[in-house]
């Protein structure tokens, strides 16, 4: 094996040891329902003290152990899927501090050492999503890190005002600090930057310019779960915020327009970074109902099947030869029968098929949501979510399974190699079982949830109304439509959300700076300012040298007028 592959592999071997090491922690730490503190003085200067701090408990324990499996699983696909890189060594080495910023953010009580590793993943993310290094990967790139930055500022705002308290470790005073509303919209517009909630919202489906091991493992479980994993270490401050019932409507309409978006998208990559953006925000808002256990279930059950989403896609596209479109990709079955398969048991699992792992989350989610007293409006929206869901993922299923023959289809016939297969096949595994697994792990005590008929079905009516429609969308090709509704273009275009977030806020800059420039650079401003003073020294200085070379009667007067003027000014 090569060298620089080698080193892939004993990373791989690494990551997979350590990751069961923290899953059997785990396991220890449910059982015996402990939780350790460890602090490290690192130093101590007269009143000033310096600490690395780390929280080892089951939440931390198991989300690094997720973590790590699935990175390690990456790792092992990109051995393939990178092989003819150039690069393919520093492409490693960037996962890898990806990785630890991830751990790093994960144990971290400190809100300054939650900076460090949340910088990480803004640096490294960016360095992989321009990785290809061309035009889009750039535009991407730029987007990707300054929407990020945004959530930077909001953390060092928060850590600036934290100094009110004497100390950063955000656990000692989550008491007190109920009482600080402002803290909270902090905290809450720094996840929202991070989960691409709405308005930020355009940076995750560009960010699939990066390769796709990367988009598997950063639209899975690290960058864009960062967020929602701040806010479920602050659960008991943003369930009680004044405000909240404001963000949950923003999470429910970034959940509805992602579902809507990824209905009227023909680029395979962009509707599984849609299905991302559309889970975050079903995420995001059963936290601020108050459900914290479950939408950290659900955010490491949704880590299984949307990495086994992401690989699967990459093998397409390889086989593809880089073509995205969903509609060249007609009959995949054939060509393709086990990761077309493990894609579409991915899909379901993500649609919440019954007994698959998307379900046991999904379902129990919206039961106890069903059972709590909840805004109607709310509720709506969450089932047309979960029906929307259907809709895009039945589409994708159905333009791989059925349809017109690809034209590929005879050009290039590969169904993975030993590592994608592995990969892939090892991540099918937890995305039947996982659910149900996890399930039995995570929470300490069986709920029993009461319904009636009509409720407790009503979550597979949804899903089956969803894939009727999904089906009858495949029907009607509605793509020469998009050219002259600008309804359709508004929903298929993330409500204009990429064109506010680039050249709407780039054309205001440069009109501001086209107007500043004729205005002061070139107008009254520089005429009196430092073109006028320069003139005036000019002119000042010829009128001086005329008088001197031109009239010495008047040099010679005025130089002993000023003479006669110093000796009085003296005596």
């Amino acid at each position: 094996m090569n060298y620089k592959f080698s080193i892939g592999f004993y990373m791989f071997l690494v990551l997979m040891f350590f990751s069961l090491l923290f899953f059997f922690i785990f396991i220890y730490l449910v059982i015996s329902d402990e939780m350790f503190f460890f602090e490290w003085l690192i130093i101590s200067i007269n009143s000033s003290c310096i600490y690395m701090s780390f929280i080892i408990d089951w939440m931390s324990m198991v989300f690094m152990s997720f973590v790590l499996g699935i990175s390690s699983l990456v790792i092992c696909y990109s051995m393939e899927y990178m092989y003819y890189d150039i690069n393919k060594k520093r492409f490693i080495y960037l996962v890898f501090l990806f990785i630890l910023s991830m751990m790093f953010l994960i144990v971290s009580p400190n809100l300054v050492s939650i900076l460090l590793g949340w910088d990480g993943l803004g640096l490294v993310s960016y360095c992989l999503v321009v990785y290809y290094q061309n035009y889009k990967s750039y535009n991407a790139g730029m987007l990707t890190a300054l929407s990020n930055r945004v959530g930077d500022v909001m953390l060092l705002i928060s850590i600036a005002w934290m100094m009110n308290f004497g100390g950063w470790h955000y656990f000692f005073y989550l008491e007190k600090m109920s009482e600080f509303y402002f803290f909270i919209f902090l905290i809450i517009i720094a996840s929202f930057t991070s989960s691409a909630q709405l308005p930020f919202s355009s940076w995750l489906p560009a960010a699939m310019a990066a390769p796709t091991p990367v988009s598997a493992l950063v639209h899975s479980s690290t960058l864009v779960t960062a967020g929602v994993y701040l806010l479920i270490r602050f659960d008991f401050l943003v369930c009680n915020f004044y405000f909240v019932d404001f963000f949950i409507v923003i999470s429910l309409l970034t959940m509805i327009m992602s579902s809507i978006c990824a209905n009227f998208e023909f680029d395979l990559s962009k509707i599984i970074a849609l299905s991302t953006l559309s889970q975050l925000g079903f995420m995001m808002s059963v936290l601020m109902l108050g459900f914290s256990t479950m939408a950290f279930f659900h955010l490491l059950i949704h880590a299984l099947f949307s990495a086994l989403l992401f690989l699967c896609a990459g093998v397409i596209i390889h086989c593809m030869w880089g073509n995205q479109d969903i509609r060249f990709m007609g009959n995949l079955v054939i060509q393709m029968p086990i990761i077309s398969s493990c894609m579409n048991i991915s899909n379901l699992a993500l649609c919440g098929f019954p007994f698959l792992a998307g379900f046991y989350s999904k379902d129990l989610i919206m039961e106890m949501l069903s059972m709590s007293i909840l805004n109607f409006f709310f509720f709506f929206l969450l089932m047309l979510s979960i029906g929307l869901t259907v809709m895009y993922s039945f589409r994708l299923s159905y333009y791989s399974m059925g349809g017109d023959i690809n034209s590929f289809c005879y050009l290039s016939v590969f169904d993975g190699s030993k590592n994608m297969k592995f990969s892939i096949l090892f991540m099918v595994f937890f995305s039947i079982f996982g659910g149900s697994f996890m399930s039995w792990l995570i929470f300490k005590t069986p709920s029993l949830i009461c319904l009636p008929f009509d409720l407790s079905i009503l979550t597979i009516i949804f899903v089956l109304a969803g894939s009727w429609l999904g089906y009858e969308l495949n029907l009607f090709n509605f793509s020469f439509i998009n050219d002259y509704s600008l309804s359709f273009f508004f929903m298929g275009s993330m409500w204009f959300l990429p064109i506010f977030s680039t050249s709407y806020i780039n054309n205001l800059f440069f009109s501001f700076n086209l107007f500043y420039f004729k205005v002061l650079d070139q107008g009254w401003g520089e005429y009196f300012g430092p073109m006028g003073l320069s003139n005036f020294i000019v002119y000042v200085s010829k009128y001086n040298q005329f008088i001197q070379i031109n009239n010495f009667k008047i040099y010679m007067l005025s130089f002993f007028f000023w003479l006669l003027f110093i000796l009085f000014m003296f005596n």
